[in-house]
C-alpha cells in the first residue's frame, strides 16, 4: 500500500476536480491510502468523494496564501507521492513542498492546452503563476503529468519546457464496469418525456467552449424541431441566452446549470455536440461516447482527435464553424443510432478507472 496526496484548490465543478475525484476514488479501489487536499474550500463535486479518502481542508482565502499551511502539512506528513493539480495550485505546491524539503515527491498536472488557458484568467496572481510555472517545471526533479499528448506537446512547443520535463496519464472518466451499467434516468424534462430530436452539450459557459458557435449553428439545422440543452454554469449565461433570443430559438434551447449526472442526459440525447474551442482532454466527450450517443466535435486543441482517432470514430469539424458544425450535426441525426455504435463505445474504454490508475502510478511512483 503506497501513501498518495492529491492537492487542489477545491472541489468545484469543473473538469479536473470531477477527475480528481474519481481518481482517489480508483487509486483507493486499487489499494492505496489516498488523501485529497483542498487549499481554499469544499465544492459541488465533494459529495462524489469516496469515504475511504482522507479529507483536509486547509481553508486559506486565496490559493497564494496556502503556502505556509501546505508547507506545515507537508513536513508534518510524510507521503509517496504527492499530487498537485492545475497550473496556479502547482506554483503554490513547488514553493511548499520545496519549503518543506519534499519536492522529491512531487508531482504535478496540467489539465488544459498551456498556451490557451494561461489568457483565460486575467487575474495578475494568475498570469504571474502562467509566467512561472514552466521555469519551475524545468528545475523540479519529475516530469509534469498532463492528461494528453497533445497537452504535453503544446506545454513543450510554447514554454521553454523540454521534452523530458513531461509526460501523460489519461482520465479516469469512466467505471470498470461500464458498458455492463444501464444509464440513469434523465432529470431534464426535455429528455424525460421526447416528443422532437434533442441536442446536448455539456461544460463551463464560457469562451473556451465555444457555446456561441453551437447556438449559431443549432439555429440553421434543418431540423426545425429539435431542441437544444447546454448543461452547465457561467458567466456566459447571459449572452448565450441573448443569442438564441436574436436568433429566434429561444424557446428550442434551455440552459439548466450543472448536471450531477451528465452521462445520463447524454444517453437520451440524439447527439452530444462538443464545440470547444481548445481542451486538454474533454471528459464530456468520452462520457458521451460511452452511452453510444452519436457525437460531433470541433477538431480543437487538444484532446478530440486523440479521442476519435482522427476523425474515424466520429465527425470533427473545423473550431469556429457553424455551418460545418450544423452540416454534422444534421448528419449525425438523420444517420441511425445503432451505426457505429460499438466503435463509440469501444473508443470510451481507454478512459476506464482501472486503466488510467496504472498510468498515473507508473507516472507517481515509476511503475506498471
Amino acid at each position: 500500500m503506497k501513501k498518495l496526496l492529491i492537492i487542489l484548490q477545491d472541489l468545484g465543478a469543473g473538469g479536473a476536480e470531477k477527475m480528481m475525484v474519481r481518481l482517489a476514488g480508483a487509486l483507493v479501489e486499487a489499494g492505496n491510502e489516498v488523501t485529497l487536499l483542498m487549499l481554499t474550500g469544499a465544492g459541488i463535486n465533494q459529495p462524489a468523494l469516496d469515504p475511504r479518502v482522507r479529507q483536509v481542508l486547509l481553508d486559506s482565502p486565496r490559493s497564494a496564501a496556502a503556502v505556509p499551511a501546505l508547507m506545515r502539512f507537508l513536513r508534518s506528513n510524510r507521503y509517496d507521492a504527492q499530487l498537485a493539480v492545475l497550473t496556479h495550485v502547482n506554483v503554490v505546491a513547488i514553493a511548499a513542498a520545496a519549503l518543506s524539503g519534499t519536492l522529491a515527491r512531487l508531482h504535478v498536472s496540467e489539465r488544459n492546452a498551456f498556451s490557451r488557458d494561461k489568457h483565460v484568467n486575467p487575474a495578475l496572481s494568475v498570469k504571474l503563476a502562467y509566467w512561472l510555472a514552466p521555469w519551475l517545471y524545468r528545475l523540479i526533479p519529475n516530469p509534469v503529468i498532463c492528461v494528453s499528448q497533445g497537452v504535453a506537446e503544446d506545454l513543450v512547443d510554447t514554454t521553454i519546457a523540454r521534452p523530458r520535463d513531461v509526460t501523460t496519464a489519461d482520465n479516469p472518466v469512466l467505471d470498470n464496469d461500464f458498458r455492463d451499467k444501464p444509464a440513469a434516468a434523465p432529470s431534464h424534462p426535455w429528455l424525460k418525456d421526447k416528443t422532437t430530436p434533442v441536442i446536448v452539450a455539456v461544460g463551463r459557459l464560457a469562451q473556451q467552449k465555444g457555446f456561441d458557435t453551437l447556438i449559431d449553428a443549432f439555429a440553421r439545422l434543418p431540423q426545425g424541431d429539435a431542441r437544444l440543452i447546454i448543461f452547465g454554469e457561467g458567466a456566459l449565461r447571459g449572452e448565450l441566452l441573448a443569442q438564441a433570443t436574436a436568433l429566434g430559438v429561444a424557446e428550442r434551447c434551455d440552459l439548466p446549470g450543472y448536471a450531477s449526472d451528465p452521462i445520463a442526459e447524454i444517453a437520451r440525447a440524439d447527439c452530444f455536440v462538443l464545440s470547444s474551442r481548445f481542451e486538454g482532454s474533454p471528459n464530456a466527450l468520452v462520457e458521451a461516447l460511452s452511452t453510444g450517443t452519436p457525437v460531433v466535435a470541433t477538431r480543437c486543441p487538444y484532446g478530440p482527435q486523440e479521442i476519435l482517432a482522427d476523425g474515424a470514430v466520429a465527425p470533427l469539424v473545423e473550431v469556429d464553424d457553424p455551418a460545418a458544425l450544423a452540416a454534422a450535426i444534421s448528419a449525425q441525426m438523420a444517420t441511425p443510432r445503432a451505426v457505429h455504435r460499438q466503435r463509440r463505445i469501444d473508443a470510451a474504454a481507454r478512459f476506464v478507472n482501472a486503466r488510467a490508475v496504472q498510468t498515473y502510478l507508473k507516472a507517481l511512483l515509476g511503475r506498471r
